[in-house]
């Protein structure tokens, strides 16, 4: 395995994130594809034997049970607390990111993981209905009071980041030290300007999505896995783009044919490439673990790496909220927020 630093946190990660959306009780009306608590237990057991010490979650997979089932997994296999790094989010919640929501959330997180603290806490979109100020400095209290160590951001507009950043920078409060922006092969619209603004911060990036929903590790569109024939979220994400995307996962394809490995293992090499300190992988399969840590041996070369994006056109942006009472743009798509 190797290791990353988190951005200026100086917190030391695997170059594979376990991606926590894939664990927790399956449901007919949100993921139907989810591990139980056996499955789950197998899959962080063997992703820890192969090195990977990062975890991520959140309050509102599975209605809160993928955090249970992380922390059942990790208490049964008596992996050390210091040994593994813990991120979950707030934010598809009541209250959103208002200080009694973010105090209300984490005291949730903790008991379901079963924890006295979170490693990395990370706002799950930007809020709209929040002052920021009233935002930063409560996370700021999470960190002082030693329930969160750092502080990380997921999907937004990099003014949105770039705000936020600032006001903690002022007030002298805990400024983001990743984002969890949405990137990928299909996906490239965050390298205009959120990446550059997360690199003037030193923020480290651990993209979601890495593999877009498994269209980057197959040669067709569709397969019949009950995540693609069941998945809602995955189309919206994805499927207005299908006409431009095919042309560049048939060059995935013919790379990997090049290279003699799965078109998996090439999606993750672009990303580690391209600077990624540690894409979020989904993995429903102690063998899915195996081929994440593979493709770390994968050395792309420049031709490789212009073969691989030469077809990228602009997409309608997919991940940050929309204005309330603004248009939603293409492909933008919330959470269920209702938990136990």
């Amino acid at each position: 395995m190797e290791y990353a630093t988190l951005g200026w946190s100086g917190i030391k990660v695997s170059k594979v994130c376990l991606g926590g959306m894939s664990f927790g009780e399956a449901s007919p009306d949100f993921h139907q594809w989810t591990l139980g608590p056996e499955d789950t237990e197998n899959v962080i057991g063997h992703a820890f034997e192969q090195g990977i010490n990062f975890i991520d979650t959140a309050n509102c997979y599975s209605f809160g049970t993928s955090e249970e089932y992380i922390g059942r997994a990790l208490k049964r296999l008596d992996i050390p607390r210091d040994r593994v790094v813990l991120a979950s989010k707030v934010y598809f919640n009541d209250g959103k990111l208002s200080a009694d929501a973010i105090r209300k959330e984490i005291d949730g997180t903790l008991r379901r993981l079963g924890t006295e603290y979170l490693d990395l806490y990370i706002i799950h979109r930007f809020d709209y209905d929040t002052p920021m100020e009233e935002t930063m400095e409560a996370l700021d209290g999470l960190v002082r009071a030693g329930k969160v160590r750092a502080l990380g951001a997921s999907e937004m507009y990099a003014y949105q980041f770039h705000n936020l950043q600032h006001v903690a920078e002022q007030n002298g409060w805990t400024k983001f030290t990743s984002m969890q922006c949405h990137y990928n092969l299909l996906y490239r619209e965050d390298e205009r300007e959120l990446m550059p603004v997360c690199r003037q911060y030193d923020v480290a990036l651990t993209p979601y999505s890495p593999l877009a929903s498994g269209h980057l590790a197959r040669a067709t569109w569709d397969s019949d896995s009950v995540r693609s024939t069941t998945d809602a979220t995955m189309r919206n994400k994805y499927d207005a783009a299908r006409a431009v995307d095919l042309p560049v996962i048939e060059r995935v394809a013919q790379v990997a044919s090049k290279h003699g490995v799965p078109m998996a293992r090439i999606a993750l090499a672009w990303l580690w490439e391209r600077g990624v300190e540690s894409p979020i992988v989904g993995c429903s399969s102690t063998a899915r673990v195996d081929e994440a840590v593979a493709a770390l041996d994968v050395r792309l070369t420049e031709e490789d790496k212009g073969f691989l994006e030469e077809l990228y056109t602009a997409h309608e942006l997919v991940g940050p909220l929309a204005r309330p009472g603004e248009k939603a743009l293409a492909g933008t798509t919330n959470v269920k927020t209702k938990r136990p």
